[in-house]
């Protein structure tokens, strides 16, 4: 054997698949073990194969447990047991009550502990013992078409465990992708050694995705299927969007601003709270970059979705007011039951209330507080005893009609 060439070919098949050369070899081992026992061993062993990379030498065993009466089935419930129907049991499992599994003989698999001494005079009952076993080189086609089957099948586990643990520790990051395919509504995306899936309630409504874009998504989760692992996509996740700030923003990386909560409408519009850890450092501007260049760079990448940032606040009337952005707020007032009732102008009120309520929506989630706004230019007044309080509404709607009557009644004299 060439072992310089078969050193490439273990480095370049660990390479194409993920996986380290040592799991190669282990699976080749298992292979050349499965062929041995093919052409060499018999029914029910147990063989082990080492193989040294260095001399390219392979060494065999037959590894057999060390059993002691105790753990043996009589010849008596032997009997039992093929009358029950099981002609033959190789082993079953201790009745309730008692502690082992009791086994039923197999000069193959089992050795007794008193034999087992003879070779090993440590070993106790339980463990495994290796009885060497002469070395072959020839194989016939049947054991090597085993083998290579083997390799195949060992391959491909090591392939979706070396996924699934590494895809696992990237949960709740953010990864580049290139699409492959669009079927339906499902995206495949190349994310490197395997694809992911962007489901349709994962992506952002309205954006269309063709085969050879690049995109960054979110791995939401690792599911582990008989096929596989499988990696669940989002481009629909808010935390999607703290992750892309803090690539494009130092400060939020180095922990110097703090993004404190999120609110977001996948597609439309996104709110974010930040706060400054550290004194002299402005939030709001650190997002924003010099001439927008940060927050354009995150806006771009979700398609031109509109991106609010705001102060965060302790007090929860300038958190709501700022929430509100680019509304200007009169007032805020706060009411029982996590609710707080806001004062604009009349002419903000569309404003804060935004297009199809989004604003003052995206307003509610991102504070937890209950908004509900009102057109007035100052909080409304405690009612007399005895009167109804006015709504502001209402109360504008009154100042209104006033001068109206004032002017009819001059025009008639």
């Amino acid at each position: 054997m060439d072992i310089k060439s078969f050193k490439s070919a273990l480095g370049q098949i660990a390479e194409a698949r993920g996986i380290s050369p040592e799991k190669v070899i282990e699976t080749i081992e298992a292979a050349i073990a499965t062929a041995y026992k093919k052409d060499y061993g018999q029914k029910g062993q147990k063989i082990k194969a080492k193989f040294n990379s260095v001399s390219g030498d392979v060494m065999f065993w037959q590894v057999k447990m060390v059993v002691d009466p105790s753990m043996l089935y009589t010849d008596e419930e032997i009997e039992e047991l093929k009358i029950k129907g099981d002609d033959s049991p190789t082993f079953a499992e201790a009745s309730a009550g008692e502690e082992a599994k009791k086994y039923i003989f197999n000069a193959e698999k089992h050795i007794m502990l008193e034999d087992a001494k003879k070779d090993n005079p440590k070993i106790k009952v339980g463990e495994e013992i290796e009885i060497p076993l002469v070395s072959k080189q020839d194989y016939g086609r049947i054991a090597a078409q085993t083998a290579k089957q083997v390799i195949l099948q060992k391959i491909r586990e090591a392939e979706k465990e070396t996924i699934s643990t590494e895809y696992k520790s990237k949960e709740g990051e953010i990864v580049s992708g290139i699409i492959q395919r669009v079927e339906g509504h499902t995206v495949f995306v190349d994310i490197g050694k395997t694809l992911g899936i962007l489901g349709r309630d994962e992506q952002i409504p309205g954006e269309f995705y063709r085969p050879g874009q690049r995109l960054k998504l979110y791995i939401l989760k690792v599911e582990d299927t008989p096929k596989g692992s499988v990696v669940m996509l989002s481009r629909a996740y808010p935390k999607l969007i703290s992750k892309l700030f803090e690539l494009e923003v130092p400060e939020i990386a180095a922990g110097a601003v703090i993004i404190k909560s999120i609110a977001r409408e996948p597609g439309f519009r996104t709110k974010i709270a930040v706060v400054s850890e550290e004194e002299g450092v402005d939030p709001i501007g650190a997002c924003v970059g010099q001439r927008g260049t940060r927050i354009m760079a995150v806006i771009n990448e979700l398609g031109g979705e509109k991106i609010d940032v705001v102060q965060y606040e302790d007090k929860p009337e300038k958190y709501i007011a700022n929430a509100l952005a680019p509304a200007k707020i009169a007032g805020v007032e706060i009411q029982e039951k996590n609710t707080a009732i806001v004062f604009v102008p009349e002419d903000q009120l569309s404003l804060a209330i935004g297009k199809d309520g989004r604003n003052v929506r995206l307003a509610a989630n991102l504070t937890g507080w209950k908004i509900d706004i009102k057109t007035s230019e100052s909080p409304v007044e405690e009612a007399t005893e005895g009167e109804p309080a006015e709504s502001p509404a209402d109360n504008q709607a009154g100042e209104e009609t006033k001068p109206k009557k004032k002017a009819k009644k001059a025009k008639e004299e």
